[in-house]
């Protein structure tokens, strides 16, 4: 049995706190965001193949459209063997390249940035990009290669690797009896069955790698959370940076309220009346009616603060007047430097009437 309870975090550094919201934008900000490329991987290859399938037929008429023109061209123009001739196809080439592959490469460029909008919305950063001296050193380098994280990484390829060769090779199995079927089967038939059996493998592969996505998703969001976690001392260590020192905030107080209380001893010999309890409660009213729209409370205190009052008046010959409910209600109800309320004119005027009293009668 111990005498204390002594919290062993604070000097192990162990991390075992959630990361704190400034510790997350901290790491957004150095562009550490949680985001799985696998689910990049995964969308762009399904809606790229989605956009061959449903772009087929546009590209098997442009292709075919394009040879029969080459061919063309190639018999009926004799300037097909000079630099010219060469450069007009050369360029036809390329024109009718960019009609077939642009859309493709559009799409998976359209996916992958909404993929990553998804995960990670719109960040810019160039801190990632600054040169860091410890890149260099082959230490590190070695340490990353040999990390948990690497072969982590290493065994989740190897078991992509796997699963989707198992799908797609059982699939291919499957068809490949019907290959046989290709030899009674006309060019475009030809191309028509190929192009059909490669769109459903890569469909195939595509949903498996989504599945495998999902699970990575999940995977890399506990690990990213796991790097992000803190230790309590350095939750301290924060705290003192956003919030400021407790101790230092501690002291700014105490120092605000000493000088408060010292400008508020200082407005004690300019009232009219002390009302008191007589020793609980001490408050000074003022009322000068060139300045004050109503009565107004100078300073108050309580026990020693007002016993403090009490004597500063006896110095500068303030009236003392004791009225234990008043007094009560006006340490209670009224702020220094505050208007007393209309409920209480009453009693305060019978106060302030009586010490105008006693001044005339001196």
């Amino acid at each position: 049995m111990y005498l204390f309870d002594i919290n062993l975090q604070l000097f192990t550094g162990e991390k075992t706190e959630e990361a704190t919201p400034k510790r997350k934008k901290d790491a957004r900000e150095k562009g550490q965001v949680l985001q799985s490329k696998e689910i990049n991987s995964a969308l762009i290859l399904l809606f790229t193949f989605l956009a061959l399938q449903l772009a087929g037929k546009y590209i098997y008429s442009s292709l075919a459209l394009y040879m029969k023109n080459i061919y063309t061209f190639t018999i009926n123009d004799e300037t097909i063997f000079t630099v010219n001739g060469i450069h007009k196809v050369f360029m036809v080439m390329i024109w009718e390249t960019v009609k077939v592959v642009v859309p493709i490469l559009g799409c998976a460029f359209v996916v992958g940035l909404l993929s990553s909008y998804m995960q990670v919305g719109f960040l810019f950063t160039t801190k990632p990009l600054g040169f860091k001296l410890d890149r260099l050193n082959p230490i590190n380098g070695f340490k990353k290669i040999f990390s948990k994280k690497s072969i982590v990484e290493f065994l989740k390829s190897i078991m992509k690797i796997a699963v989707v060769g198992y799908v797609t090779f059982s699939y291919v199995l499957k068809q490949s009896k019907n290959v046989v079927n290709i030899l009674d089967m006309e060019i475009s038939g030809i191309i028509a069955f190929l192009g059909k059996a490669t769109i459903n493998v890569a469909f195939r592969a595509a949903l498996v790698l989504i599945i495998l996505a999902v699970l990575d998703y999940f995977y890399q969001k506990w690990e990213f959370n796991n790097e992000l976690k803190m230790s309590k001392q350095e939750i301290k260590e924060e705290y003192k940076q956003t919030e400021g020192d407790p101790q230092i905030k501690s002291k700014i107080k105490e120092r605000q309220r000493q000088m408060a209380m010292r400008r508020m001893m200082q407005d004690v010999p300019k009232a009219d009346v002390i009302i008191t309890n007589p020793t609980h409660y001490a408050v000074a009213v003022r009322y000068d009616q060139e300045q004050d729209n109503a009565p107004i409370v100078l300073a108050k205190g309580q026990d020693l603060i007002a016993l403090n009052i009490r004597e500063l008046a006896g110095k500068h010959d303030v009236p003392i007047i004791e009225n234990k409910p008043l007094a009560r209600a006006l340490y209670s109800s009224v702020e220094i430097g505050e208007y007393i309320p209309p409920d209480l004119y009453q009693a305060v005027a019978e106060v302030l009437a009586y010490v105008y009293k006693l001044k005339n009668m001196i």
